[in-house]
């Protein structure tokens, strides 16, 4: 089945792109959601216009996360958290601490943008990948240690 996502959606793609998905994931999850429409010729016209009519906005939007990329570049964090006598977490350190932590340091971050591969559970040096747009992505580094 071929859509067009109406919204970013993680790990499948972009608001806009067109996908080919399997039609139960299609029918019974994307569409119903709000997520996609499907990808008949005339929304596919429909599309297409709009993308033209919104090239220069979407070009500013990228320099803007461009920007927002370049001012992150070489900073490092540092978040404290309770641990045990062996280094282990009572928790995990999340995405709202990171970006917490970023604000701190004057970055304005959302949330919603950061992403960590493996789950931070102990003391130790981490990368966290915080993706501005569908083709600006930044990793920061951050070290967890023991308060």
């Amino acid at each position: 089945m071929k859509i067009i996502l109406k919204e970013d959606v993680s790990g499948l793609g972009y608001k806009d792109d067109v996908l080919e998905v399997k039609d139960g994931y299609g029918r019974n999850f994307l569409i119903p959601r709000g997520k996609a429409i499907v990808a008949t010729p005339s929304a596919l016209k429909v599309l297409a216009e709009n993308q033209r009519q919104r090239a220069h906005k979407l070009a500013k939007i990228k320099a803007d996360a461009e920007a927002a990329a370049a001012a992150l570049e070489g900073v490092t964090l540092t978040i404290g958290a309770k641990t045990s006598a062996t280094g282990t977490i009572f928790g995990s350190v999340n995405a709202i601490q990171i970006s917490e932590a970023l604000e701190k340091l004057g970055h304005n971050v959302d949330r919603k943008l950061i992403e960590i591969k493996q789950p931070v559970k102990e003391v130790g040096n981490y990368v966290a990948t915080i993706r501005f747009h569908k083709e600006v992505a930044t990793e920061v580094p951050f070290e967890v240690v023991a308060e």
